[in-house]
């Protein structure tokens, strides 16, 4: 026991360490490659002054912050050997439950995936996400083409809904600038973009990010060829790139018939296939329809995989419908433009949501063409799937989102009933403990 009391402020001052080791890294990968190229355009000029300054940044934070955890250290008495045994008690108790908990693998992209990963971390610490690359706009689309790397947005979410980290450093990662030539860029996103420079592939500089932010599980680009996504409007133009599909479906006035990737034999990352394999349950979504969620399915590897998984096979259907992709579509047919793509069998039940929407709300949407999803759960069992309704909406900034905290115990009521069979009295006591665990987190970033 007492080897391990002072594993708490032991832990951040090491991560402290291993974020001034990356801020080195920064400073002298950014100087070597600006003395050393004689021409170099604007972008790589500004883009590698950025990294000094960042690195310089990120040294002087784990700087003052290491000091502050070595002082904590020193002044609870954990170098004198001395032991908050309530507060180790906690820790081993987490990390045994987390442990314990199911397999799960989250495919999607966009805001819906990172969602829901923050409420499934307090569940399991057995979770696989799986990422879409297709993303083309923002700062993730100039990142691509101008350093020819994979999107980094979405993977950078996921990784910081995962990450047990500070709130500064979250802050800081999630911090877009607002003026010069990286106006509009995340932090975060030039962080992997960094990250990805000083590795051999993209894969190996995600894992590192997610080895220095702490992260809950894995998260894993769907794969590391150059993906990019297309679509066929039902007017029979073909559209190039993610952002611009539903730009074009709207401006076209013509809905999309069908989406396609090129490379069309895109490989899937082995980890990803070996997850899906392993699963307890794979959760589909939620987020955009046609650009987050079944452009993974489009990676062949990855829908045959999950065909044949014996995982609960669960979709969480999107709250409203949304413009330029899924207008005037009933939960059936989101689940008919997955099976269209990846064939019946990719899908077990469906959640949906029973929260009536404030009229308020409603009109606003109806502003943008959106609306409720609506429910005809005899076209849903007709296509051989499941419904399993709840209430898990939050309204934020006039903004329908799924709610991080009810849909995950929504979805690992259903994986634990449905899958695991667990007994009712093992469920509740399973949630009850999840709900402490949350709540010492909650104190402990406080502190």
């Amino acid at each position: 026991m007492k080897i391990l009391q002072w594993l708490k402020p032991g832990i951040k001052l090491k991560r402290w360490v291993a974020l001034g080791s990356m801020g080195i890294l920064f400073i002298v990968f950014a100087a070597v490659e600006f003395f050393n190229k004689n021409n170099i355009n604007k972008f790589y000029m500004f883009f590698y002054l950025f990294l000094i300054v960042a690195g310089i940044f990120t040294l002087y934070i784990s700087i003052t912050q290491g000091l502050k955890s070595t002082i904590a250290l020193m002044n609870k008495g954990y170098l004198n050997m001395s032991i908050d045994s309530s507060k180790l008690e906690n820790l081993i108790y987490e990390k045994r439950l987390l442990v314990k908990g199911p397999k799960v693998v989250a495919i999607g992209g966009g805001t819906g995936l990172s969602t829901m990963l923050r409420g499934i971390k307090y569940y399991t610490s057995n979770i696989t996400a799986i990422v879409t690359v297709g993303d083309d706009g923002g700062g993730s689309g100039t990142l691509r083409e101008e350093l020819g790397m994979l999107p980094p947005g979405d993977i950078r979410n996921c990784i910081l809904a995962l990450a047990d980290t500070e709130p500064l450093m979250e802050e800081l990662l999630q911090y877009r600038f607002k003026e010069g030539n990286l106006k509009n860029q995340s932090f975060g996103n030039l962080f992997l973009a960094a990250m990805n420079g000083v590795s051999e592939n993209f894969e190996e500089a995600v894992k590192k990010m997610s080895s220095v932010l702490a992260v809950v599980g894995r998260v894993l680009p769907v794969t590391t060829d150059d993906m990019i996504l297309k679509a066929e409007l039902e007017n029979g133009n073909i559209i190039e790139g993610e952002s611009n599909i539903p730009i074009e479906a709207i401006k076209q006035k013509s809905k999309i018939k069908s989406i396609f990737i090129e490379p069309e034999e895109a490989a899937a990352l082995k980890e990803a296939v070996e997850a899906i394999k392993e699963a307890d349950a794979v959760i589909l979504g939620p987020g955009s329809l046609y650009t987050s969620v079944i452009p993974n399915l489009l990676v062949k590897e990855i829908s045959k995989t999950l065909k044949e998984s014996k995982a609960i096979k669960i979709y969480v259907c999107n709250i409203m419908t949304q413009e330029g992709e899924t207008e005037d579509f009933e939960v059936a047919d989101h689940i008919k433009a997955i099976f269209k793509h990846a064939g019946s069998g990719v899908v077990d039940y469906v959640a949906t949501n029973t929260q009536e929407i404030n009229k308020a709300i409603k009109d606003r949407y109806l502003e943008k063409n959106a609306k409720p999803v609506l429910i005809n759960e005899k076209n849903i069992i007709d296509l051989d799937v499941k419904v399993v309704e709840g209430d898990f909406v939050t309204v934020k900034n006039g903004l329908v989102r799924h709610d991080p905290d009810k849909l995950a115990r929504f979805l690992m009521e259903i994986i634990m009933d449905k899958k695991l069979l667990f007994d009712r009295k093992k469920i509740i006591e399973y949630f009850y403990l999840s709900r402490r665990l949350k709540e010492n987190k909650k104190v402990r970033s406080r502190e």
